[in-house]
């Protein structure tokens, strides 16, 4: 099993996970033509897809989801919120009922070889979800977008092997920086995402010795820098009260606009 983000910002996000036999896109939020270019990396092409698992309807998310459905028949897999939220988008209000399969929370899928997780998540969304994936006792996550996190959200990620989660911003940046008001208060609020210092104590929750590989992602443009993200949650690590160092794990920054590795679990 592995997984690789393809592009993972504010301005997009597209994240591949798979087996031998099964391929699946979390968010298609990039043009086709990156997307294709970023399968062909991993030996691909959109024809392999079996799957795209959407988390929400916001365009960063689903900005290249027609051009991919449309032209390789892939199958769309989102919560009812989400999928009616879609279909209101005059981009994709002419995609077909029959591209859609509907997920709930808590209720898990199997596409092939793979099992699907969806799990609730805090954001001003019609019906967010993450998604966690498992092959056998190997198993990924992706979860990004939220604005808060619970001991549902602890429990939830749990166990899991290789992990890209959200550490959206620098509070002091966001506070600092041009953005209006009400935009500070969406990002910052209960519905919002994910700071690194947050992104950080919430991984020190669910640190444990199986754990491979974190991906820090969704970084905004204007209020995070990549070293600033990785250094706060190293900190929040370090300063945990957990038996484990930042330095036992593998963690990692996925970039905006390139792939990351290749994570294979182990």
């Amino acid at each position: 099993m592995r997984l690789c983000s393809i592009a993972s910002g504010s301005s997009g996000n597209c994240v591949y996970v798979g087996s031998e036999a099964t391929h699946l896109l979390v968010d298609a939020g990039i043009s086709g033509k990156r997307v294709e270019a970023g399968l062909n990396q991993l030996g691909l092409t959109g024809r392999d897809l079996d799957g795209i698992l959407v988390t929400h309807e916001h365009s960063d998310h689903i900005s290249g989801l027609g051009v991919l459905a449309r032209k390789y028949r892939v199958p769309i897999y989102a919560t009812e919120g989400t999928i009616r939220a879609i279909r209101n988008n005059d981009g994709l209000r002419e995609l077909d009922e029959s591209f859609f399969c509907r997920v709930r929370e808590d209720e898990k899928i199997i596409i092939k070889d793979l099992t699907v997780n969806p799990m609730h998540i805090s954001h001003d969304a019609a019906q967010p979800v993450g998604y966690r994936i498992s092959y056998g006792n190997k198993r990924a996550a992706v979860c990004t977008d939220l604005g808060v996190y619970d001991e549902y959200t602890v429990e939830c990620l749990r166990g899991v092997n290789v992990l890209l989660l959200e550490a959206n911003h620098d509070v002091n940046m966001l506070q600092v920086g041009p953005y209006p008001y009400y935009l500070k208060k969406r990002i910052l609020g209960e519905r919002g995402h994910l700071s690194n210092e947050n992104s950080g104590r919430l991984l020190c929750r669910i640190l444990h010795d199986g754990l491979q590989a974190v991906l820090l992602g969704h970084l905004s443009k204007e209020n995070n820098l990549p070293e600033l993200a990785y250094e706060s949650v190293r900190m929040e690590i370090e300063m945990g009260d957990t038996p484990y160092k930042a330095g036992d794990f593998d963690i990692r920054v996925a970039g905006r606009n390139e792939m990351s590795a290749v994570i294979r679990i182990a």
